[in-house]
This record gives C-alpha cells, sequence and structure tokens, in this order.
C-alpha cells in the first residue's frame, strides 16, 4: 500500500480560509511601540516542506548566526523583508531562502499562503508554504549558523506547543514554543507553525 502523502492535509487546509496570527496573539490590550517602528514593513518566510518519504516530511528552518545584531542565534524560517524586485511576499522567501540555505531555483513548488502574520518588531510576515525537493543546505557565512530539517508532524501537533513568558521592554510577554531536540522554537516562528497546525486540525 501507497504512503500517505504527507501534503495532502496542509494542501487542503491552505484552501480553507484561515485566521491572521500574530506576537500579539497570547498578549491582551494594547502592543508596545517597537524602537524605531514607522508602520508595518512586508516580509515573506518559506515554510518549506521536504518529502523524506514514507509519508514523512521535514519543515526547514536555520539557526541565525551568534554574531548578528538582531536575534542572534534565535530559530528562523528563511525568509526576510520584500525587496523592489521581489515582486511581493512569495518573491522575497524564495530569494531569501536561495540566499541563506542555498535553495535551487525550481525546487520549491508553493502550495500557498497563510494570512500575514504581524511581530512585534515592526513586520507583517507573508507565510510562503512550498513543497521543496530534496537538496543539501548550504547555510549563507555569516548569516546562517545552521539548516536543519523538523519532522512536520512535530510541529503539526498542537500537544506539542507550550506557552512561556519573558520580559520585553518593561512588560511580561507570553509566546509559544515548541522545542524539537536541541532546537528551541520560539516566538514568530512557533506561532507561525502553530497557526498552521490548527488550520490543519479544523
Amino acid at each position: 500500500m501507497a504512503a500517505p502523502d504527507p501534503f495532502a492535509a496542509i494542501a487542503a487546509a491552505l484552501a480553507r480560509p484561515g485566521a491572521a496570527s500574530s506576537d500579539h496573539d497570547l498578549n491582551p490590550g494594547p502592543a508596545p511601540a517597537a524602537p524605531g517602528r514607522d508602520g508595518l514593513r512586508p516580509a515573506g518566510v518559506l515554510v518549506g516542506l521536504v518529502d523524506r518519504g514514507g509519508g514523512e516530511a521535514e519543515v526547514i528552518l536555520t539557526k541565525r548566526a551568534s554574531g548578528l545584531k538582531h536575534h542572534p542565534g534565535q530559530i528562523a524560517f528563511p525568509g526576510g523583508k520584500v525587496d523592489p524586485g521581489d515582486g511581493g511576499p512569495v518573491g522575497a522567501a524564495l530569494r531569501e531562502a536561495a540566499e541563506e540555505v542555498g535553495l535551487p531555483a525550481g525546487h520549491a513548488t508553493v502550495l500557498g499562503t497563510m494570512p500575514p502574520h504581524e511581530t512585534v518588531t515592526g513586520f507583517l510576515v507573508t507565510p510562503v508554504v512550498a513543497r521543496v525537493a530534496p537538496f543539501v543546505p548550504v547555510p549563507e557565512a555569516g548569516e546562517v549558523e545552521e539548516a536543519f530539517g523538523v519532522p512536520l508532524r512535530h510541529v503539526l501537533d498542537p500537544a506539542n506547543y507550550v506557552v512561556e513568558r519573558r520580559d520585553w521592554m518593561g512588560r511580561e510577554r507570553r509566546y509559544y514554543a515548541v522545542p524539537w531536540g536541541p532546537y528551541y522554537i520560539w516566538g514568530a516562528t512557533a506561532r507561525i507553525l502553530r497557526a498552521l497546525a490548527d488550520r490543519v486540525a479544523q
């Protein structure tokens, strides 16, 4: 008997309407203004899903370099702000994935996008969900310390998420985390994955 298609539930979920997510979802009340915030800046991230056979798939994530000024050492999707030549968040996500993890041209088939996610740092991030052909990641020197895969089944299980707290700009803020092995996946990355898990579970 053929193994189940690990992307069927994802495609079906993306075809249904979904609610927008935000770093503020677990923190009622007005959000504190981020330093230098002058409006939400559009960005795109690649939620790249690699078929590993036998009905299993992985999500491509990166560990940001420890020497970066912003978010050093954090776990993130490949992606970044939309540049003028990108044509929008999808183009930005694919361009950044090529730069950050060496995703070859033509290796990603976009399955759809999720509603934009507002970050506490002032970005409006569109998650671009794509089926990615297997490839050997090449981390971008100075930007990405490591590229790795997390089992899709792990991040699609709401039971694997926890809500944790930390101080930010003088206030306690709550956020999702979905740890995997030595990787502490939290913040916007975990919130986007949780939004995907909730849509699949509908």
